[in-house]
């Protein structure tokens, strides 16, 4: 955006609760004016800061891929004031964005590359993402095998049920594997398990063209790394995305800042290479 401080308007054109408890919805925003949708350049890694007028705003990963120009989509958790509010807006209200911020995953690094992606409960939005990029028409052939390990406490908090049945219908093209913590006595046919247990069976060795894209819960996170050394990844092939310490999304604020680096503006993926070179405070 041309002024970084100011919301453009976009206007919601759908709504779609995720989850059986309905805390979880995703949202597709429509940026009104066509030349702000124009300026809208985004890749998946990148988030948004969301303003609902009188309540405030917050920031949240971009959960589509750049596909129709000025329509993005946002999946949101109702936690606090702000989220709380936006989950009683309804289909043509208005809403404010700022944004897109951050730096995305490597694309252009991952040409020609096999891509595993590893991502547990919420935070499976901006991999979501990912995945419809790598799966669009036009990027596919840029990248090798497409491995998916995606887990969530039980059946009912796994996120966009239709678009992973249309995954695992994929068959080659795409090795999905979901996996749940426990089944709560529900129907289910894949994977029980922790991620980083599935992460060990299924996904491939690393290798020199083999890179992994993890998003997920800071103790998913912490057990999975483990198993990727295990593994054989090299650290500068493991890329994270710290969305969650996002605040201001333009460097102001300094509240996600670890040690030298801003998250907003220097992140908020980073290589585990990176990382380990920060405070341990991620």
């Amino acid at each position: 955006m041309t002024e970084p401080f100011l919301p453009v308007l976009a206007k919601i054109i759908a709504i779609r609760s995720e989850t059986a408890d309905k805390l979880i919805k995703t949202f597709t925003l429509s940026i009104q004016d066509k030349a702000d949708a124009d300026r809208f350049d985004f890749l998946p890694g990148q988030f948004i800061e969301l303003f609902l007028p009188g309540k405030g705003e917050f920031p949240v990963g971009i959960a589509s891929a750049p596909a129709e120009k000025g329509i993005i989509e946002i999946t949101v958790k109702k936690t606090g004031l702000v989220t709380t509010y936006l989950h009683t807006r309804t289909i043509n209200d208005n809403v404010g964005i700022r944004g897109p911020f951050g730096r995305p995953f490597p694309w252009q690094g991952m040409s020609g590359k096999n891509v595993v992606l590893i991502g547990g409960g919420f935070a499976f939005t901006t991999l979501r993402a990912a995945l419809q990029y790598i799966l669009n028409r036009e990027n596919r052939p840029l990248f090798k095998d497409i491995h998916v390990v995606y887990g969530a406490t039980n059946p009912e908090l796994l996120l966009y049920r239709a678009e992973l049945e249309q995954w695992a219908g994929h068959g080659q093209d795409i090795q999905l594997h979901l996996t749940v913590d426990r089944t709560n006595g529900m129907a289910w046919h894949h994977e029980t398990g922790l991620v980083p247990e599935i992460v060990r069976q299924r996904v491939p060795t690393g290798s020199a063209d083999t890179v992994a894209l993890v998003c997920g819960p800071p103790i998913m996170v912490k057990f999975t790394i483990p198993v990727l050394d295990a593994l054989g990844y090299r650290h500068d092939q493991v890329f994270l995305s710290l969305e969650n310490k996002m605040k201001c999304g333009v460097g102001l604020c300094g509240r996600c800042n670890i040690g030298p680096v801003y998250i907003c503006k220097d992140g908020p993926v980073f290589s585990l290479e990176k990382l380990n070179q920060l405070p341990d405070e991620y």
